[in-house]
């Protein structure tokens, strides 16, 4: 257990990646768990690490060049989760119109494109086998979603014109 409560973490006009609020099951994914990545800043990144927090990071690409001494990009695995406690707020923004997620609506994040997201993500500790560490499980999302020429023309004009 670490030495100090961890409050919520609020992240502002973050990328997501590995987008999976569907659930779908694959190699590192049990079917109906819904989650996605945040990619992180390095000193936010080193900074959650201190705290404990599950920073991952990508393994560099075959193609990148070797001679490079970046750091591999991290990234914040965070799980959305209803069937654990209070469910996530997750609030879908267009020009016109606001739509409030829910377990059976979420996956509709899976192909939208994004324009801007905010989070606020809870920590949760964890122990087992002698590890430990604190998860992200999401809170709250905002997500504005980028629209093109035909979506923005139908909101203002209504469906039925």
């Amino acid at each position: 257990m670490p030495e100090r409560k961890l409050e919520p973490v609020k992240m502002e006009d973050i990328t997501i990646v590995l987008r999976n609020f569907e659930g779908r099951p694959s190699k590192f994914n049990p079917p109906g768990t819904r989650n996605f990545g945040v990619l992180l800043d390095p000193r936010v990144a080193e900074a959650m690490m201190t705290d404990g927090w599950n920073v991952k990071h990508f393994k560099p690409r075959e193609d990148d060049d070797e001679g490079d001494d970046t750091e591999p990009q991290a990234w914040l695995p965070v799980e959305v989760a209803y069937n654990k406690g209070r469910p996530p707020r997750i609030i879908m923004l267009t020009e016109t119109e606001r739509k409030n997620l829910t377990e059976h609506t979420v996956e509709l994040m899976d192909g939208v494109d994004i324009k801007t997201v905010d989070v606020i993500v809870n920590p949760h500790y964890w122990e087992n086998n002698g590890r430990s560490g604190v998860k992200a499980y999401l809170q709250t999302m905002y997500v504005t979603i980028e629209e093109d020429d035909l979506d923005r023309k139908y909101a203002q004009h209504g469906a039925h014109e």
